[in-house]
Parts: structure tokens; C-alpha cells; sequence
């Protein structure tokens, strides 16, 4: 190796030459939407720090150190941990269907029941997801990523997941899940073929699903979806009060803290699926604009992260980490304004939510890391470790 390469950033090895590696931008924006979000939590709980706000912020900061840590951790440990990471979450999946280890609530069983806690093993798969399917196309050809009997692995390692989360029922993962896999595998090259056969395929697929393989109350929020006014006591009121919400902001908002649908109560789970309307409701279209360009700004420099990783891996794995993120926003915001059926999708880190804090937080010490790291290339091996 010459010389100007041992003293590449990427391949540095002190702790004050990574930290200065950082993409800190994208760590100040962070910082800005999370600092919104406890703004916002602070406003809904009607000006109080209880029980939302305080424990938002104090979240974020514990796993703001944890980020930063994870972004100094090589990407060869990354990619070691992919597949260990992806079968233990799968593993978790499975065992929630076990008697006694699968914790219900609301109708759902969502959560392994440990004893001392409960773990919702759907969030531990959306990054163990990305890192094995990011790993096993690091190693494929680019014949075998884009047209090969070998894209039946990547399709299992999507499929069996979704299957199991989508069976809790958790259809909001399981979306997530199947859409986050499905860019991972357009991004690293799928053939438009396949493309235009799957979106065949779901197009047949979905109408079926909707009226015969849904929870009734599912089908009925879809159903609802089209025509929230013929339940506008019951499913459809979600969509009609945000909605509401949206409209009465206006221009500039009514102010903070006088949101009259959040204030009122009106407004359901406005603390975490609904936050995103009621900023509208108070800072009204600036406000609402001004939230969506830093969430833009976030996954516009986590896709240039992605692309200047010289590791196959650091790229997908990168990408995909923010799709995941950028789903999270898309399928919220398009839930809040009555474009999609509500799913139970948080808008992350504006939303209260520790799990989806948590996931969100751990991705993005991939994705930092492979900027910290952006230089190192990795091996193509496909054993487990």
C-alpha cells in the first residue's frame, strides 16, 4: 500500500481522526428534527415536559452517544454481524409464536416476553434486513443480482420475515419490511423484468389479500381509507380530525401551543402517528414545509454517504438504512393527509417512541460508520462470518 493511501481519512485509525470523519451536518439535523419533535411533545401534553417531551429528549441523547460510538465500529464488524444479527432477529420472530414467550396487546402479539422485558423483535429485523441483504449482494455477481435463480435467497431472507410480521398482525413493519428489501434489490441492479412482474404480481395479489386475507379490522381501515365519512365515529375519524388539523394551520399555523384540535383532544395519538398534523395545525404550511425539507436534507446526505463508500456492503447497507428512514416518512406523511390507510407508522424521531428511536438511531451508526470508513474495501466472502 503506498503512502498516500495509509494516510487516507477513511483508513485512519484514531479516535480524533474518525470523529472528524463525521458527517457532522447530518448530525446537527438530527438534532434539529429530534428537537422539534420534544418541542412539539411539549405542546401537545399542554405545555409540559410529562409525560412525553422530557423522556424524548433524553432518549435521543443517550442514543446520540451511542450513534456516534457505533459510527467508529469498522465496517468489517458490520458486515461480520450481518447475517448472526438477521437470524437472531428471525429467530425472535418465530419464537413470538410460541406460547408464553409472545406478549398480545391491542389485539396484536408484537413483543418476545423475556421476564425482566419485552422486546419487539420486528424493529431488531429492520436493520438485521438490511445488513444480510446488504451483505449477500456484496458477494453476488452482478449477473446474480440482476437476473439469476440465486435472487431466490434475497427474496426468502424478504419474504420469510414479512410472512411472520405480517401473521402478529403488524401490517405498518410489514410494509416497511417488504419495501425496504424490494429497494435493496433495485438498487443493487435488479432486472427491469422482475420489476414488472412483481408489481404484476401485487397488483393481482393485493385485492384478494384485502377482502379475504386481512383482520377484519384491517380491511375495514382500508375500506374506511377510501371513504373515512361513511365512519366518521369510528376508523375514519383518524383521517377527518387530521385532516382538519392540516387545513386549519394555514399559511403560518395558529401558534404554538394553541392547536385546537391537539389541545382540544380531538386529534388522535397526537403524540405519535398524528404529530406531523398537528405542526401543521401550529406552524401551519411553513412549518410543515420546513419539517419535510430537513428530512429531506437527512436522506439526501445519507444517499451521497452511501455513494461514496469504495465496499459494495457500506453502499447497500448505507441505502438501505435510508429507505427505511425515508419509507418511515413517506408512508406517515402520506397516512397523515389521507392518501394512505393508517398503519400505525411514526414519523421518526418527531414521533414519541422508543423503539423506533432506537432502530432509526442504530441505522445511522451504519450509516455513519461507512462514512468514517468510506475508503476501506471489504473481502467477497459468503461464509457466516
Amino acid at each position: 500500500m503506498t503512502a498516500s493511501a495509509l494516510t487516507r481519512p477513511g483508513e485512519r485509525d484514531r479516535l480524533s481522526s474518525k470523529l472528524a470523519e463525521i458527517d457532522w451536518r447530518f448530525v446537527f439535523l438530527l438534532c434539529v428534527v429530534t428537537g422539534i419533535g420534544g418541542m412539539m411533545l411539549y405542546s401537545v401534553a399542554k405545555g409540559s415536559w410529562e409525560p412525553w417531551a422530557g423522556k424524548h429528549m433524553i432518549r435521543f441523547g443517550g442514543l446520540l452517544v451511542v450513534m456516534l460510538m457505533l459510527s467508529m465500529v469498522h465496517l468489517k464488524w458490520w458486515y461480520r454481524a450481518a447475517y448472526p444479527v438477521y437470524g437472531l432477529a428471525l429467530l425472535m420472530l418465530a419464537a413470538i409464536e410460541v406460547p408464553g414467550l409472545g406478549y398480545t396487546a391491542m389485539g396484536a402479539t408484537r413483543w418476545l416476553d423475556i421476564g425482566v422485558t419485552r422486546i419487539q423483535p420486528s424493529e431488531i429485523m429492520k436493520i438485521g434486513l438490511v445488513l444480510a441483504l446488504a451483505r449477500w449482494y456484496h458477494g453476488a455477481s452482478a449477473k446474480e443480482a440482476s437476473f439469476h435463480w440465486k435472487l431466490i435467497v434475497p427474496a426468502a431472507m424478504i419474504g420469510l420475515p414479512f410472512l411472520l410480521v405480517a401473521h402478529q398482525p403488524d401490517l405498518g413493519s410489514a410494509m416497511l419490511l417488504g419495501l425496504t428489501g424490494a429497494a435493496i434489490m433495485f438498487m443493487a441492479g435488479l432486472s427491469w423484468k422482475i420489476i414488472a412482474a412483481g408489481l404484476a404480481a401485487v397488483a393481482a395479489i393485493v385485492p384478494p389479500y384485502v377482502m379475504f386475507g386481512m383482520h377484519e379490522y384491517q380491511r375495514h381501515r382500508v375500506l374506511t381509507f377510501l371513504s373515512p365519512e361513511s365512519d366518521p365515529s369510528g376508523e375514519g375519524y383518524h383521517i377527518m380530525q387530521s385532516k382538519i388539523a392540516l387545513g386549519s394551520g394555514g399559511l403560518l399555523g395558529k401558534g404554538f401551543g394553541l392547536g385546537s384540535q391537539s389541545q382540544l383532544e380531538f386529534l388522535p395519538e397526537k403524540h405519535t402517528d398524528f404529530i406531523f398534523a398537528a405542526v401543521s395545525e401550529e406552524f401551519g404550511f411553513v412549518g410543515s414545509f420546513t419539517v419535510v425539507a430537513v428530512y429531506m436534507a437527512i436522506i439526501l446526505i445519507a444517499l451521497r454517504i452511501a455513494s461514496l463508500s469504495h465496499s459494495h456492503f457500506g453502499r447497500l447497507g448505507a441505502a438501505g438504512v435510508t429507505a427505511t428512514f425515508a419509507l418511515y416518512v413517506l408512508i406517515n406523511g402520506a397516512m397523515v393527509m389521507g392518501l394512505a390507510p393508517v398503519v400505525g407508522v411514526p414519523m421518526p424521531l418527531l414521533s414519541y417512541g422508543g423503539t423506533v428511536m432506537l432502530t432509526v438511531m442504530i441505522g445511522f451508526g451504519l450509516v455513519l460508520s461507512t462514512r468514517v470508513h468510506r475508503y476501506v474495501e471489504l473481502p467477497k466472502a459468503q461464509g457466516l462470518f
